[in-house]
């Protein structure tokens, strides 16, 4: 013979499973109409700060910039360009958009002071890259700045970003420009 639950028993489990029940309903439903989906990286003119880029109007700037993909690989597909605001004034400067920041290139920029005899320089498509993080604990983005080429060059990316923009960058900067030693001071 079977054991009847009583009345408050049956009550106290069935309110969870029919709460799980309702949590699970609510979260299908939001997935399939995206909500909670991050919003789509802006593709609007990007205003970019000046930085000192000595060598950003240099013949070796002009040929990387004019080798630069039109869309750059990222992590969730192709992220398109993006147009510098007052790019007149920011020779030397390319960006794609990516969320929750943007991809940003620069040519011709000076020695980094962080790059020391003792930098760990990170090797990627036979590029030498000095990697700075942004300083915040749960980095938001990342900076790379190629140290072996004749000019200096960074890439800015969004942590979220993944490999693919670096590795499509490096890949055109070893192909267009020459390495050279690492001048460390």
């Amino acid at each position: 013979m079977g054991t009847r639950l009583s009345p408050p028993v049956a009550i106290a489990i069935a309110l969870p499973l029919l709460l799980a029940i309702t949590v699970a309903a609510i979260a299908i439903t939001a997935r399939v109409r995206g909500v909670g989906d991050p919003p789509p990286p802006d593709t609007g003119p990007l205003a970019v700060a000046p930085v000192d880029s000595p060598g950003a109007t240099g013949p070796e700037c002009t040929a990387v910039l004019a080798a630069l993909p039109a869309e750059l690989d990222g992590a969730d597909g192709p992220m398109p360009p993006r147009p510098i605001v007052d790019a007149a004034s920011l020779p030397g400067v390319r960006a794609w958009a990516a969320a929750p920041r943007p991809v940003v290139f620069r040519c011709g920029l000076p020695r980094p002071a962080e790059l020391t005899p003792t930098s760990a320089l990170l090797e990627v498509n036979g590029v030498r890259w000095l990697q700075l993080a942004d300083g915040l604990p749960q980095p938001v983005q990342v900076s790379y700045i190629a140290v072996d080429r004749p000019v200096y060059l960074a890439i800015t990316t969004p942590v979220d970003a993944g490999s693919a923009p670096l590795q499509q960058l490096s890949d055109v900067v070893r192909e267009t420009l020459p390495a050279t030693a690492v001048a460390v001071r």
